[in-house]
């Protein structure tokens, strides 16, 4: 746990404070208030840092949560306070997040909430999975996820597009290497 961690200093602590920075009370008090919405916990969705790890750092909220969108998705929650226990807890939100259909760069590692080193990550993940929601017939939070939209285009078409030259490809209007030279010339 973060307590039992000694304190960071020099570049360690510089990191540490820029990640903390990105971290956003406001999106957090959305995902803990969407939270509640969904399984009627936390009490307190207040978006402080504090608040934000205390309420999820164990991860059987998390682990509700992923039950509450598709029954049966978590087998076992462990309600024990044991550091694996709840790492168990916070990897099989993971995994869950995963399935439905979060991707990969939006997720967290165990650590950064476990840890408590990366907040920020943990409030991405909840908003993404908040999009996600919808699909499974719980409110969502955030922006809209997009839509497919997909253009078929006839071979005429296609091939009016190959007959036009874009101003990108460029033009070297008659340029060309003559009166050139590089270095000194050679003397004999």
């Amino acid at each position: 746990m973060a307590n039992n961690r000694a304190a960071k200093s020099g570049f360690a602590a510089e990191a540490q404070r820029k990640i903390n920075s990105k971290y956003s009370e406001e999106l957090a008090e959305e995902c803990l208030e969407w939270i509640r919405q969904i399984i009627g916990e936390p009490d307190n969705t207040s978006g402080d840092m504090d608040n934000f790890y205390e309420v999820l750092k164990d991860g059987t909220v998390l682990c509700k949560l992923a039950n509450n969108l598709q029954p049966g998705m978590i087998k076992k929650v462990n309600e024990s306070k044991m550091a694996f226990k709840c790492m168990e807890n916070i990897n099989a939100f993971l995994e869950a997040a995963k399935h439905f259909g979060v991707p990969a760069q939006e997720t967290f590692q165990t650590v950064d909430l476990w840890e408590r080193q990366n907040l920020n990550s943990v409030v991405i993940c909840l908003q993404s999975l908040g999009r996600k929601a919808g699909n499974y017939g719980k409110p969502s939070i955030g922006p809209k996820e997009a839509e497919k939209n997909v253009r078929n285009f006839t071979e005429e078409q296609l091939r009016a597009g190959q007959g036009v030259i874009s101003l990108q490809y460029g033009s070297n209007k008659g340029a060309n290497q003559s009166g050139i030279n590089f270095g000194n010339t050679r003397h004999m």
